[in-house]
């Protein structure tokens, strides 16, 4: 009886070595496959796994100036961020969705003041429409740092920063762009300047001798800045064209608000909102310009709050 258990015993280790050694094998298989075994997964990647080349557009315009496409330096930096907004495909989706909700704010407030449509890209690629801050201290969609803001009358202090005041921003930048239209003659220049400061191609002009962006040799963010916009453009407007695939149910559809004037202090934001049946949360981003829990008015100052509406 006592062999028979050893015998028994014997056996199920012998099974269980030759179990190990079946599950090692295939395991150091798996892990170090042989050259058969990746000379047929190189098959399959060949055969299903597709990168594009992309086209460059026949013919492209920033706010109805032409991009000398015939230039090789021009069509690769156009192919360079072609090829970067593509591909880097969540951040162009976000970008499609969100430029739904709000190129209908900022179209109609470039359009009264007189300022091509196709600034509403320069927004996008500034920010992403999110209210990001720069390293430098840039905020809001436009990126409007604290100094240059104020110079463009919006109000900026620890309680109310206009800069992140889609309307009051907007309308802010076109004057910039405006006076950088009216330094230079050229929209492009102008969406230059917006990148690299006011006075920026001014100095280029003078010591390259040349008039035109597309012929001037500028750092490398403000050479690549234009070809932004027009990637962000030509794929926003094409989007099928590069791949993207986007249900009308999938886009961010624009905020739904109605307005109060207020003309006094407010002391606790959050009581407010609750008054109007509505969260501090949500009053906050429908009003992200109000930066504290409260808003002081000893002026009498008339401020124009979103109430969102909800169903």
């Amino acid at each position: 009886m006592n062999v028979k258990r050893i015998y028994l015993v014997s056996a199920l280790v012998g099974m269980l070595s030759a179990v190990i050694v079946v599950v090692s094998f295939s395991f150091i298989t798996k892990k170090n496959p042989g050259q058969a075994e990746n000379d047929a997964y190189r098959e399959v990647i060949t055969e299903k796994y597709r990168i594009f080349s992309l086209p460059i557009p026949e013919k492209l315009d920033f706010a109805g100036e032409v991009v000398p496409l015939s230039q090789p330096d021009v069509r690769e930096k156009l192919d360079r961020e072609l090829l970067i907004n593509t591909y880097w495909h969540s951040n162009s989706l976000l970008s499609i969705k969100r430029a739904h909700r709000w190129f209908p704010v900022i179209e109609p407030i470039l359009s009264e003041n007189n300022i091509p449509e196709d600034f509403k890209y320069l927004a996008l690629i500034e920010s992403g429409f999110v209210n990001v801050v720069s390293p430098a201290g840039a905020t809001g969609f436009w990126q409007f740092i604290d100094e240059t803001g104020k110079s463009y009358g919006l109000e900026i202090n620890d309680q109310v920063d206009e800069r992140y005041n889609v309307e009051k921003s907007t309308l802010a930048a076109c004057h910039y762009l405006q006076d950088a239209y009216d330094q230079y003659g050229s929209w492009t220049l102008a969406a230059a300047s917006y990148n690299m400061g006011i006075g920026g191609p001014r100095k280029q002009i003078e010591r390259q001798k040349q008039n035109s962006y597309y012929d001037l040799m500028l750092n490398d963010e403000t050479s690549r800045y234009v070809f932004r916009i027009l990637a962000m453009k030509e794929i926003i407007n094409h989007a099928d064209q590069y791949g993207f695939v986007i249900r009308p149910a999938d886009l961010y559809e624009p905020l739904q608000f109605k307005v109060v004037t207020v003309d006094s202090t407010i002391s606790n934001i959050a009581d407010f909102a609750i008054g109007f049946g509505v969260t501090y949360k949500n009053l906050k981003l429908h009003n992200p310009w109000l930066r504290d829990n409260m808003l002081r008015n000893k002026d009498k100052k008339s401020y124009e709050i979103k109430i969102p509406i909800t169903e």
